[in-house]
């Protein structure tokens, strides 16, 4: 894996889980879009390892399962019609507290009616639902874009819940590229700390 570029958002996403993320693992896939995370997770966690990978729309179910079947990998996804919202229900009771990676990729579907887009109420939802889902030391990424319409509020929403994540038990890191112009995505990676690490910050304090 090659180290993180100073490049589009999304692959540093992919830089920072491909080195965290090995064969056996479980995770998830929030957002499925197009099946482009979906895919990576897969490759990532196989040949022992699972991904479940959610989206509520029934276009982009199928476009993920076709790109899983073209790189023979559709026997490690669950691949669910659904919204990201239900990501508690949606994932089996004995994977609570032992996700990996929790992968989010927000806005509307690429290729497809630009009308139906993730929303504030349902992605903070899905957060919270990820944020109980993850094992210690495991990772919850965020690609966000704020350009259309629906798109600013929705930002400003996470943002705010991850701003107000306890840094007690989150290490919370934006990527943002400060030059291009017309509002280009950016990313959250967040970490959930292990108990270790949690009894090393109370020691340490502010040093």
């Amino acid at each position: 894996m090659a180290a993180s570029r100073l490049t589009r958002p999304l692959d540093y996403v992919h830089d920072v889980l491909g080195l965290r993320l090995s064969s056996g693992d479980f995770a998830i896939d929030a957002t499925a879009g197009n099946g482009h995370d979906t895919l990576f997770l897969a490759r990532c966690v196989a040949p022992a390892g699972h991904v479940l990978a959610v989206d509520v729309q029934a276009r982009a179910v199928e476009r993920t399962r076709e790109r899983l079947r073209e790189a023979g990998l559709e026997q490690s996804v669950d691949v669910v019609e659904g919204s990201h919202a239900d990501l508690g229900r949606l994932t089996a009771p004995d994977r609570r507290g032992k996700v990996r990676a929790v992968m989010f990729n927000l806005g509307f579907l690429p290729g497809s009616d630009k009308d139906v887009i993730t929303q504030p109420q349902t992605t903070i939802a899905a957060l919270e639902a990820a944020a109980d889902l993850l094992a210690p030391g495991g990772l919850l990424s965020i690609v966000v874009y704020s350009g259309h319409d629906g798109g600013a509020a929705e930002a400003a929403a996470v943002l705010a819940w991850c701003e107000s994540r306890d840094a007690g038990r989150w290490h919370v890191v934006q990527y943002r590229q400060l030059n291009r112009p017309n509002n280009p995505p950016w990313a959250i990676i967040a970490e959930k700390m292990a108990e270790s690490e949690k009894a090393i910050g109370r020691t340490k304090g502010n040093d």
